[in-house]
């Protein structure tokens, strides 16, 4: 299986087979993806709400302003950032480093308080403006990875982020709900999955300097 013959197959997938489930396998593999996905400074400044709930399923349906795909899909994964990157998130990251390498703080110090420094200077728009770049990284990794794992998937920009945190209690998480990825199998009368995919040539798109 050659990884562009997969990008070529997935496409945004507008019906779903309800009667078709994501196996336990393929939904472990993309929450492993999720957590593996390459963000910056390593601080994973997110998390994700995955829903198999049907109820629950249909309630989100309203609050993505009644699109299709959210309702017939067989799981729901929304991701979230943290609101605040803090001193104490900070160093509950290298914690986590210095444990895990077995690394002596006093070699990672210095980059700790570069972090310290630089996060306690970002205002509230700065900090959701950079959590929410590291929340596209981890959603073209999960596209990504669900072509490669024949798994249909649509990305959704398209709901009530401020409905969503309602519904999931989000702000006393800490947390806000900013991309929502809908997966499933696709039905076979969406009529999408026989459209040809409209890209523009390499060649335009791709600036060599040699």
């Amino acid at each position: 299986m050659h990884i562009l013959e997969q990008l070529k197959w997935r496409y945004a997938t507008k019906k779903f087979d309800e009667t078709k489930k994501v196996s336990s396998d393929s939904i472990e593999t993309l929450k492993e993806a999720f957590n593996l996905t390459a963000t910056s400074y390593g601080l994973q400044p997110f998390k994700l709400i995955v829903v198999s709930n049907p109820e629950v399923i249909k309630d989100l349906v309203p609050l993505s302003f009644n699109q299709g795909q959210i309702g017939n899909a067989s799981h729901i994964f929304i991701v979230c950032i943290e609101n605040k990157v803090d001193t104490a998130f900070i160093k509950k990251y290298f914690d986590l480093i210095e444990k895990t390498r077995n690394t002596p703080r006093e070699i990672l110090s210095s980059f700790e308080d570069f972090l310290i420094d630089d996060f306690s200077k970002k205002t509230t728009e700065e900090m959701k403006s950079w959590a929410t770049k590291q929340a596209y990284l981890v959603l073209g990794n999960l596209l990504t990875v669900c072509a490669i794992e024949k798994v249909d998937s649509c990305p959704i920009e398209g709901f009530s982020p401020d409905k969503y945190d309602e519904y999931f209690a989000l702000s006393e998480k800490g947390l806000s709900a900013v991309l929502v990825m809908a997966v499933g199998h696709r039905a076979k009368d969406d009529v999408f999955s026989e459209f040809k995919k409209v890209r523009r040539g390499v060649d335009e798109l791709v600036i060599e300097i040699e």
